[in-house]
């Protein structure tokens, strides 16, 4: 019997008899679910397994299973579920459900590295939209509005009332009170329509083969209806960003940003008028949002992975990761003009 990590409940590693012969091997990598890669004998990556996050239910994996049998009928490459022996998407264990996926070849990446990277993400997205447009299916997921940005903005503040003894208190007041102010000049977007997206579209979700080509997304469980300024501009605050997002001078890369969009738009996908109108908007408006989630886990500590190597606490790293994205929030700002003329060059 092939040794598996302590943390794998018995139930769980006997639930697929065809892994039995896998080595499990922890991954560090991704902000919320613990994920392990099991390989062969040969050090072969074969699968993928997850312990889902607890604001994940079981349910999520419907909706996945329903797009990814939609876009892998189109011809893309897409995860799949793998069922256990009994046949069932997932299973829950000690109250978390676990889940595993065929896993893909090929590379990820933390960051945008140039031009030519940013214009195949934006390719990929835009295939992956096309492949959706004909995508007819109810959500099974209650956790479907991810970027409720309102709601965002009330979580900050539940968590700045509830966690008044925290020792960042003081320091993600401080920034919550900037924040706050900046979001009362947010335009409403919620008249755009609703289409089908991954809902978090940051360069770690891309996957790229070894060519350098865009090839599939993975972390799934964001998949629902959004408004798509939002689902671009989480996508563009990623990858137009040279640094990480825990990383000090974010900042807006046009370049990155042209080649982004000049790739999406090499895609032969619909753009609406006011879609494009409210794309830079959209981009702002995650970064703002962006950076109120990260203030508020600085006080919950209960949501975003972290580092200990590098931060003194899980607040710490949050409450950096917060301060990055409010530069980021500021850069677009300043840069506004620019990035709007290069969205009328690629979709006016």
């Amino acid at each position: 019997m092939i040794k598996t990590p302590e943390e794998i409940p018995e139930q769980v590693r006997l639930s697929w008899s065809e892994f039995s012969q896998l080595i499990w091997r922890p991954v560090d990598s991704g902000l919320i679910n613990k994920t392990f890669c099991l390989e062969n004998a040969q050090g072969i990556p074969k699968v993928i397994v997850q312990r889902l996050h607890a604001i994940f239910e079981g349910a999520v994996n419907l909706d996945i299973d329903a797009v990814t049998g939609h876009l892998e009928s189109k011809g893309m490459v897409t995860p799949r579920l793998i069922p256990t022996d009994a046949g069932n998407l997932w299973i829950e264990v000690n109250d978390a459900v676990w889940r595993a996926q065929t896993f893909i070849p090929g590379l990820t990446f933390e960051k945008v590295i140039d031009r030519r990277m940013a214009f195949e993400a934006g390719r990929l997205a835009g295939r992956f939209h096309r492949g959706l447009y004909d995508f007819h299916y109810t959500y099974r997921s209650p956790f479907r509005d991810v970027h409720n940005t309102g709601a965002h903005l009330n979580g900050l503040k539940k968590a700045l009332a509830q966690h008044t003894k925290h020792p960042l208190h003081k320091n993600a007041a401080r920034a919550a009170d900037v924040l706050l102010s900046a979001a009362t000049h947010l335009p409403d977007l919620h008249a755009l329509p609703l289409r089908h997206g991954h809902g978090d579209l940051k360069i770690s979700n891309l996957r790229f083969d070894h060519q350098g080509q865009g090839n599939c997304l993975i972390d799934l469980d964001t998949l629902g209806q959004m408004r798509w300024p939002f689902e671009m501009g989480d996508a563009l605050r990623s990858w137009c960003n040279p640094n990480k997002e825990d990383e000090s001078k974010t900042a807006l890369n046009l370049d990155l940003f042209d080649g982004a969009l000049a790739g999406y738009a090499s895609v032969d996908i619909s753009v609406s008028e006011q879609e494009r109108k409210a794309l830079v908007d959209g981009l702002i408006q995650i970064c703002l949002e962006l950076s109120a989630r990260f203030l508020s886990d600085t006080l919950n500590e209960s949501y975003f992975a972290w580092d200990s190597t590098r931060y003194p606490s899980h607040g710490a790293h949050n409450l950096y990761r917060a301060q990055a994205m409010w530069e980021l929030y500021n850069s677009v700002k300043k840069q506004r003009l620019q990035a709007e003329q290069i969205v009328n060059s690629h979709f006016g």
